[in-house]
């Protein structure tokens, strides 16, 4: 109890070094959860809309990258990263930079699959009420998006999840240097092998309820925006009608 109180206490404390960990942790995770949110959603709504040749090929290559274990997303990134690899120049070893890097390479298969299987089960819906509706095929993605809305949000929130909890990637191509790259969960492997279990839980049970505070933050954000509403307006839109003002 001592342990978890000394390490909220610190986390309060500006300029300690849990506070930093704590900050970087976060930057680290928005950082990566945006850029694989960028990349993943836009690919993941062509792949769920589209038919192409290849498709479902597609889909098994994104469904097995989904489960790409961490530490082989690290090693990938290291590689590339290191001193003989093609980004060697760049010198982005051990940097905030890295990490995120590995975390992008990481979460995006997820966004993108995710992305993509939601699409897939609104579309044809969405675009049998769009035909009869008459809208054009811009009006038709935008109705599309507002109806998928709410499973969008919850990907997002499963990325940054993803993204604040990770540590195998993030440990071989940061390094845990110390005011530098050390995040909350390499922190707590730091502690643990140390031997320093009661202080690893303590920042364990911390990094549990900073994850759960920035997502109370969220869903507060996504209620507001009125997207826990999706539900009705998919019961609407099953009555004929798309929901929202697309």
């Amino acid at each position: 109890m001592n342990e978890l109180i000394q390490a909220f206490s610190l986390v309060l404390t500006p300029g300690s070094e849990l506070s930093q960990i704590v900050l970087l942790t976060l930057r680290m995770s928005v950082f990566s959860t945006v850029i694989s949110t960028a990349i993943g959603v836009p690919l993941g709504v062509c792949i769920g809309l589209y038919r192409f040749p290849g498709k479902r090929l597609v889909m098994r290559i994104l469904n097995t990258l989904m489960g790409l274990p961490p530490v082989l997303a690290g090693l990938i990134v290291f590689f590339i990263l290191s001193r003989s690899g093609p980004l060697g120049t760049l010198k982005l070893l051990y940097s905030l930079t890295a990490m995120v890097i590995a975390q992008v390479v990481l979460i995006t298969p997820i966004v993108c699959g995710l992305s993509a299987t939601a699409i897939s089960g609104v579309a044809p819906l969405v675009h049998e009420t769009a035909h009869g509706m008459g809208l054009s095929r811009h009006h038709e993605l935008l109705c599309l998006l507002y109806e998928c809305r709410s499973q969008l949000f919850s990907i997002l929130f499963v990325a940054f999840g993803r993204s604040i909890g990770e540590v195998g990637a993030v440990m071989l191509v940061g390094g845990n240097v110390q005011y530098k790259t050390r995040v909350m969960t390499t922190a707590i492997m730091l502690e643990t092998n140390m031997g320093h279990f009661e202080y690893a839980v303590a920042l364990g049970i911390v990094l549990l309820v900073v994850s759960f505070v920035v997502n109370s933050v969220a869903l507060t954000l996504q209620e507001r925006t009125g997207t826990t509403k999706v539900q009705g307006a998919w019961s609407t839109s099953r009555g004929g009608k798309l929901g929202g003002k697309a």
